[in-house]
């Protein structure tokens, strides 16, 4: 490694451990959203997944019909070993996080050089729609990134090298992200449409019968828990996912602009000012410093990241035959797999699917700008990095401010708190977004029930904070539970 890629690797490691660093500050500023918690399902009772029995073991395969119960698999020894709380759940994603921007680092390394490589590693740490939805992983995300860039860097590697391991290990990565969330599918037609048309040459090259069938059996033994349950369920997840709705395009595609920009999240994961009764103020020379540049900074909810791809696609022509190719196949696969999302019902409308095209945004960005003079690629790398971390700054503000909104309060730990401290007792959750939280902050311990039950303990939202209003609210002795920021959020009725 000469001395240009070694300094190349500290910049992309740097970048790595700032997107870390951040991470970890934004980490335990709101509540626990429901789908966050889900995968506690696959690991304390009640369990609602589908799973074999191995002998006296319970192996889950799946925690909804397009959920697989890898991130389960991944979290049990850890919360064995750490136990339940705000910290255990989101860093482990976030390092998912930071070593998928390396393998971002290394695959455009690998096809496009050092340029292109750092541009792309700075553009993808600093972005804060990335950051905030890995390090708030309740789509899931996070491992679809990890899994389908890891899986990219591998398959390069096979071209470039013709090596077996990479060529199985890419596509065993490929099934794992299926069995992970059936709509990695999306990426994945994407991808291979993409490949069809920009690189058919190239995939005959190296195409054999005997490479086919190994890159099939790693692609297949990734996906085999997502084979298993839909063999035995008569092929549920297609059954039950796979329905067609052109209703709402125009939606979909303001969320994907939304996105790109920045400002998707404010309001939904944070609360505003007008909801919170008792903002707090800021606390100790690090909030505010931090509040002190939100004020500098205008308070802003845009970053650059979409002007910089915009500025991106009118500069393609700029960049070589090769290095254009390259982005004119990452737009296609980004094309394919957001036109699925956008053709599919209850999909497309939400930060949590669009973001999973990410990184192809900042691989055509890193091609485009790499073929700029250097002095003018980085000014324009560094004004989109800056603008995203003064967003990301302007989220975390707001977080301390304002806390979490309606999925997002704190309110979740407070009542876990005040439950622990009774005796044991049935706890019946009457709403959406309170059972999946309580399992996993208690480790199970709670006796939970969905739905009314004789002789429980209650636990409701109050009608500010409700998904699903209750048709008879139950009778008894009420407790409000109020979170950090003075709103009643829980009804407990004894």
């Amino acid at each position: 490694m000469n001395t240009r890629m070694r300094r190349n690797s500290l910049c992309a490691a740097g970048a790595c451990f700032l997107f870390l660093f951040a991470g970890s500050a934004l980490a335990p500023l709101v509540g626990l959203e429901n789908d966050e918690a889900l995968f506690a399902g696959g690991i304390y009772p009640p369990r609602f997944d589908y799973a074999l029995h191995v002998g006296p073991y319970r192996v889950p395969l799946m925690l909804m019909s397009y959920v697989g119960a890898l991130k389960s698999w991944l979290y049990a020894p850890l919360l064995s070993l750490f136990g339940p709380g705000l910290r255990t759940l989101r860093e482990p994603m976030l390092l998912a996080g930071a070593l998928a921007i390396w393998f971002f680092f290394l695959l455009l390394r690998r096809t496009a050089g050092e340029r292109a490589a750092l541009i792309g590693c700075i553009l993808l740490a600093t972005d804060s729609m990335y950051l905030v939805t890995t390090c708030f992983d309740w789509g899931p995300v996070a491992l679809q990134h990890l899994l389908i860039t890891g899986g990219m860097l591998l398959v390069v590697k096979f071209y470039q090298e013709r090596g077996w391991g990479a060529l199985s290990g890419g596509f065993f990565l490929f099934g794992l992200a299926l069995w992970d969330k059936a709509i990695a599918v999306w990426m994945l037609t994407g991808l291979a449409a993409a490949a069809i048309v920009f690189y058919r040459r190239e995939v005959r090259q190296v195409l054999t019968a005997r490479r086919a069938a190994l890159a099939c059996a790693a692609f297949l033994a990734g996906a085999l828990p997502l084979l298993v349950y839909n063999a035995q369920t008569g092929a549920a997840t297609f059954r039950q996912n796979a329905h067609r709705d052109t209703a709402n395009l125009g939606a979909k595609a303001h969320m994907l602009v939304e996105t790109i920009g920045g400002p998707g999240l404010f309001g939904w994961l944070t609360a505003e000012d007008s909801q919170t009764p008792s903002p707090h103020r800021p606390h100790g020379l690090l909030q505010q410093a931090s509040a002190g540049l939100s004020h500098l900074a205008g308070h802003p909810r845009h970053g650059l990241l979409m002007y910089g791809f915009l500025l991106a696609l009118a500069l393609l022509f700029r960049a070589p035959p090769r290095e254009r190719r390259m982005a004119l196949f990452a737009l296609l696969a980004m094309a394919v797999a957001w036109l699925q999302m956008a053709l599919t019902q209850n999909a497309g409308t939400s930060v949590h699917h669009t973001i999973l095209l990410w990184p192809l945004p900042e691989f055509v960005m890193a091609l485009s700008f790499a073929a700029l003079p250097k002095r003018i690629a980085m000014a324009a790398t560094g004004a989109i990095a800056l603008s995203g971390l003064l967003l990301l700054n302007e989220y975390s503000v707001v977080m301390l401010r304002n806390g979490g909104a309606q999925s997002w309060n704190d309110g979740v730990l407070v009542l876990s708190d005040y439950l622990k401290t009774l005796p044991p007792q049935k706890v019946c959750a009457l709403d959406w977004a309170i059972l999946d939280p309580l399992r996993f902050l208690n480790a199970g311990q709670l006796d939970l029930v969905s739905g009314p039950a004789p002789g429980c303990l209650s636990v409701a939202h109050t009608k500010a904070f409700e998904f699903f209003p209750l048709k008879s609210p139950p009778e008894g002795r009420q407790l409000l539970i109020v979170d950090h920021f003075g709103r009643s959020v829980f009804v407990v009725t004894r």
